[in-house]
């Protein structure tokens, strides 16, 4: 919806400041948009961050039934940038990594890692800044609800000058099997094998996930679609290429087809767990909630 603003003294020539009330906003992370004289514009005094392939500003109606995303008083990882050099384009990129808050205490100990990625109009800084993936995880470990892992965020873009590749985010297919990975194992300790790989996705992510898990069985061991379809039997041609799936949704989304894909799959011989997130819709309250789920099932 929309709200007017209108000058604070009442007088659109003096006023310095425009004020408006926003109402009935529902629990969660919301975008919104600023319009002066019909032009949108970013509001230099509040939150900003990156969606809709563009600069735009967001507010926090916080959640009184799920605090795990909120920065608490716990011992914290440390998020890390990471440029690695794409093999497909020749061109550096840029990915975030998250390493548990014990990682520098313990010098010889070898993780499991995780590949988080964002949905359409994001980018890398996604799950940072929008789903706080770092707040659930420290929160998650200072409970003891989850195995300490490393978490790895890239862009899901990635566009070669020439070759045939996906029209919604071109080589990112091949790029990141390819020259994603290696430079994780290389500067972090990782445990390198597919039995301590995890991939999943929000959206547009979950998509991708869906696509590389499929094309490269032998990179991954647990699969995760959050809001980002399905999978069915037919698709996994080995069941023992993956140790276990995770697929979630909003309620205001497709809970019918999210359930009646993971009982195709449990019938079918499959360790599937599903999430059905109350209340929520396309939206990253859904994706914080099926994170937290999810987190706990990974590498156990």
């Amino acid at each position: 919806g929309k709200s007017e603003l209108i000058p604070e003294t009442g007088d659109a020539s003096t006023s310095e400041f425009w004020v408006g009330e926003v109402t009935g906003i529902k629990p969660g992370f919301h975008y919104y948009t600023c319009q002066v004289n019909g032009t949108t514009v970013v509001n230099p005094d509040a939150p900003a961050g990156y969606g809709g392939f563009r600069g735009v500003n967001f507010l926090e109606m916080p959640e009184e039934d799920f605090e795990e995303y909120r920065l608490s008083q716990v011992p914290h990882g440390t998020v890390h940038m990471q440029y690695y050099k794409s093999e497909r384009t020749g061109r550096w990129k840029l990915c975030y990594v998250y390493t548990p808050p014990k990682y520098d205490e313990n010098p010889e100990k070898r993780y499991p890692v995780l590949y988080l990625q964002h949905g359409g109009g994001e980018d890398e800084m996604g799950w940072l800044w929008q789903g706080k993936i770092a707040h659930i995880a420290d929160n998650l470990l200072a409970k003891n609800e989850m195995k300490e892992m490393i978490i790895v965020m890239n862009t899901g873009y990635s566009f070669p000058e020439e070759g045939e590749y996906h029209p919604g985010f071109g080589a990112f297919l091949e790029e990141f099997p390819e020259s994603g990975i290696g430079i994780i194992d290389r500067s972090f300790r990782t445990i390198p094998d597919r039995e301590h790989r995890a991939m999943a996705g929000l959206s547009m992510g979950g998509f991708e996930t869906k696509l590389i898990t499929l094309r490269r069985p032998e990179v991954f061991n647990y699969y995760g679609l959050l809001s980002g379809g399905t999978y069915a039997p037919d698709d996994i041609t080995d069941k023992k290429q993956v140790a276990s799936i995770f697929i979630s949704c909003g309620s205001k989304e497709n809970p019918d087809g999210v359930t009646k894909a993971v009982n195709d799959l449990k019938a079918a011989g499959f360790k599937v767990t599903s999430f059905v997130s109350p209340d929520t819709a396309h939206e990253f309250l859904t994706w914080r909630r099926s994170l937290y789920h999810m987190a706990q099932l990974l590498f156990k």
